[in-house]
Order: C-alpha cells, then structure tokens, then sequence
C-alpha cells in the first residue's frame, strides 16, 4: 500500500515538477532574410551543415558557434543558445525545434533567425557573431497591476529590474516580492557588451512597461522579462488552468491514497473477524 501511494506521489513530480519541454519551445519570434540563396548552390550546403552542427552540438552544451567559411563568397555563420536554468535534454529539444521551424518558415532565406521560450538560433551570411546588437526585435507589456497591490508589485518590479541590471553575467535571474526576473545575453558577446545590451533592455522595459505586471524586451543579442507570476513567461489564462488541474489532480491523488488507507484497514478487520468465527 506505502508503495503505491509513493508510486502515484512520484508520477505526480514527474508530471507537474519537471521543466515542461513543450513550455521551452514557445514561439517569442522569427525572422527570416530578404535576400535569397539559389538552391543547389555551396551556400545551401553550408546552412544545411551548420543547422546539422548546431542540433548535434545542442545535446552536449547549451552554446555555440559554427562558421561554413568556403568558399569565401558563400560563408555563412551560425550559433544558438539556450536558457540558463535548462538542463541538456530539454536544451537539445528546444534547439531542435528551433532549426525545423526555421527550415520551414524561411525557406531559401541566407539568415534567419528563431527566439523560442528556452532557446535562440541564428544563421547568417552577415559578420553577425561577436558584434553587439540592441536593436528591438519585439517587445510586449502585460495589462496593468491590480489596484489591490499596485504599491507592493511595482516595489518588486524596480528591486528585480536593479539586480538584473548589476548581474554580471550572461544569465540572470532573481525574484523580489512577488515579482520575478530574467535577463540573458547571446554568449559571444563580452561581459560589458552584455551589460551594456542588458542596461538597455530593462531601461526600455521601465520607460514601455512602466505599469504592468509584465514585460518582455528582446534585443537582438539579448533581452531582459519581469513577471508577478513567474520568469516562465505565461501571462494568459493558461496559467490558472495549470493551478486548477494540479490542484484538482493532488485532491485526487489524497483522495486515492485515503480510499487505499480505508481498504486496507478494513481488509484487515474482515480477515481478525473471518479468524475468530473459524474459532
């Protein structure tokens, strides 16, 4: 009985514990090149091998960048990037999905460009890796804060906006109230151009987002998000479905674990009571 009342405990962590690989592969943006490559031509070749190079490195680091250098007209360059906080599965899963929904949505593009909630990959026959970029690929702001504790939000909001902004490293994240905070550079960029492209990020965030319980601002090596409901970034209703269903299935896991409790116990008495008639 103690046995499979752990069993359904432990089926229970594995299904509402555990970073959700589906949540990773969010779509934030795309973009895709006007400038188009002919198909069959070395420049085909070297987008196919460097997407193949960046999904087989994803399953072993969570960063890197690949050059197709020949021949020297044709180059193109590559990396991709995922969330700090992921492990390498859910890493490789997200990087994976990344390149197919490239393949399929900027077809013949020389660059393209994919943001999803976990990770970041990027193609180009542009010098793009190594140069800082602040430029505002999107940014979203969330309704505004619930009059009954704007005061305390927004005192969260300008704690967790402060730490992000004097992090110092390539991934940030931190909480203050209820309000919590991510902020995370493209790696190949220095330490001070990270913080450079951080700083703008979330001062873009303050003067867009000022009152809103949320705030997304991605720049093109960087971005920087609040929320008062966690750095997951799930701002619609999904979240209170989420709640209901994990409150619904743990009522009914104690609900299991009682009826099991009740059984048992009453097996038992059945079995003393069968006992002393056979007397």
């Amino acid at each position: 009985m103690n046995c499979l009342i752990v069993r359904i405990f432990w089926l229970w962590i594995l299904i509402f514990a555990r970073p959700s690989t589906a949540a990773m592969n969010s779509f934030i943006y795309i973009g895709c090149s006007q400038l188009k490559y002919a198909p069959g031509s070395p420049y085909e070749s070297g987008v196919n091998s460097i997407l193949t190079s960046v999904v087989n490195a994803a399953a072993f680091s969570g960063y890197n960048t690949f050059k197709f250098p020949f021949p020297a007209s044709s180059a193109v360059s590559g990396l991709y990037q995922c969330r700090g906080d992921l492990s390498g599965s859910i890493c490789h899963d997200c990087v994976s999905e990344a390149v197919s929904r490239l393949g399929s949505s900027c077809v013949g593009a020389a660059g393209g460009a994919m943001q999803l909630e976990g990770c970041f990959v990027r193609y180009d026959n542009a010098t793009f890796v190594g140069v800082e970029d602040k430029t505002v690929v999107t940014d979203k702001c969330g309704p505004p804060i619930d009059g009954g504790d704007e005061s305390g939000v927004l005192t969260g909001k300008d704690g967790v906006l402060a730490y992000l902004m004097a992090g110092g490293q390539y991934f940030r994240v931190g909480g203050s109230g209820k309000v919590q905070g991510l902020a995370q550079c493209v790696q190949d960029l220095s330490i001070s151009e990270c913080q450079d492209c951080i700083s703008e990020a979330i001062q873009r965030l303050k003067n867009e987002c000022g009152s809103s319980a949320w705030g997304d601002m991605f720049l093109g090596k960087c971005y920087a998000r609040y929320s008062e409901r966690g750095y997951t970034a799930k701002h619609d209703e999904n979240d209170d479905e989420m709640e209901k269903t994990l409150a619904i299935f743990i009522g009914l896991v104690a609900g299991v674990a009682v009826l099991i409790v009740f059984l048992s116990v009453l097996s038992k008495l059945l079995d003393r009571k069968g006992g002393s008639s056979g007397k």
